[in-house]
């Protein structure tokens, strides 16, 4: 029996995706369940699995290619046998190795320029997304070709087209992933449609990291995780939204939505691009429960295996550039969010505490908000309200 292998239904909002890669081969067993292939939308990887047990026995989109809901993939065969050949084997060689999912695939100009200089594309290791051969790849073939033995300068009319070789300085040009791409869509977006202002403060961490001392080691054998930081930004956070709800609203055309719920977005780096996943209801979360759901989120942020409704919705985040050195920066807000709190490297600095020169440990947050709803009081003071809380974190515990 032959199961089609179809792109799986897509998020309302997402028309289409990218057949990102295939995970296997024609001729190849398949397992019920395993992954075949990863579908790349603007907002998450979906992955497809084998509807049943046998040997893909036909690929008939390949990787790189736009596909939307429904669109056939693939072909697995559920009682041929590992090794059988693609069901199209009985084509003519030469139109199989032209249309062999096996072939290396190349970018246009790539192919131009392989065909120019008569190249055969098979003696080149692409390094383009999916594999694909850039003409980077191409120019990288053809230098050790550039020797003296060339044609003579008196025929430079019949002589090939060649681009002037990059030497050392080699280039590689890689179209941007969807998520990239729509990542970029909403900073342009965010820049181009709020009025963004930034407001700093410091925050001494010592009260913090004293009580994350003494807890950390009983905290981990009673919930399983490990006890951070960020559980204490995001009841800061909480605790100052409550006291200045605009800065937890949205713009929506001319009106303004107050929320009263509180979804804190956790920027998370992946190794497809910046993703913001949403703890939900985070004031009704324990610092257990906020530990264990980042937690999660950064594990299957690196796998690809966020669902979209975890990145949808949101009414405030948190970026933390600390956790890669950063000291201080002007976070970009997440539309249609109207501010973001970012948090930087605590290092030992010398401040002024009663008169007195002592080093504590601080750390830089700028909290950048949208000017056309948030003042410059409400932004201040919510920013303070953060600090309080974190100097002295008992107010967090007792609602203060």
């Amino acid at each position: 029996m032959l199961i089609e292998i179809k792109v799986p239904q897509l998020a309302e909002g997402t028309p289409e995706g990218t057949l990102a890669a295939w995970h296997v081969k024609p001729g190849q067993a398949v397992k019920r369940d395993q992954n075949l292939c990863d579908i790349e939308t603007d907002k998450v990887v979906l992955e497809t699995p084998a509807q049943g047990d046998g040997v893909l026995v036909e690929i008939k989109v390949q990787s790189g290619a736009t596909v939307t809901s429904g669109v056939v993939l693939g072909v697995i065969d559920t009682e041929a046998k590992a090794g059988a050949a693609p069901a199209a084997a009985s084509a003519p060689v030469q139109a199989a190795a032209a249309v062999s999912p096996s072939a290396p695939t190349a970018l246009p100009a790539a192919k131009k320029m392989m065909a120019d200089q008569g190249v055969d594309p098979a003696s080149i290791q692409g390094t383009g997304r999916g594999v694909r051969i850039t003409k980077g790849d191409v120019i990288a073939a053809l230098e050790p070709k550039a020797a003296p033995a060339a044609a003579p300068a008196a025929a430079p009319v019949s002589a090939p087209r060649v681009a002037v070789p990059l030497g050392n300085r080699p280039e590689q040009r890689v179209p941007m992933t969807r998520l990239r791409a729509r990542v970029a869509e909403r900073l342009v977006q965010s820049q181009s449609t709020a009025a963004i202002l930034t407001t700093f403060n410091e925050v001494n961490m010592k009260p913090v990291i004293d009580l994350r001392t003494t807890y950390k080691d009983k905290f981990e054998k009673v919930h399983g995780v490990k006890l951070g930081f960020m559980s204490f930004f995001v009841k800061a956070a909480v605790h100052a939204l409550k006291m200045y709800p605009v800065v937890n609203a949205s713009v929506d055309g001319s009106d303004i939505v107050y929320h009263g719920y509180y979804d804190i977005g956790i920027a998370v780096g992946s190794p497809r691009g910046l993703v913001v996943p949403i703890l939900r209801d985070c004031d009704q979360m324990s610092i257990a429960d906020i530990e264990k759901q980042i937690a999660d989120y950064g594990k299957r942020a690196g796998e690809g295996k966020l669902g979209i409704e975890e990145l949808t919705g949101g009414t405030f985040t948190i970026s933390n550039g600390g956790t890669f050195g950063s000291m201080l920066s002007t976070p970009i807000i997440n539309p249609p969010q109207s501010a973001i709190l970012g948090v930087h490297a605590t290092k030992d600095r010398a401040v002024v505490v009663d008169g007195q020169i002592v080093v504590r440990p601080m750390n830089y947050l700028a909290m950048s908000y949208d000017h056309r709803i948030i003042d410059g009081r409400e932004a201040v003071l919510a920013l303070v309200a953060m600090k309080d809380a974190l100097e002295d974190p008992a107010r967090l515990l007792l609602d203060l």
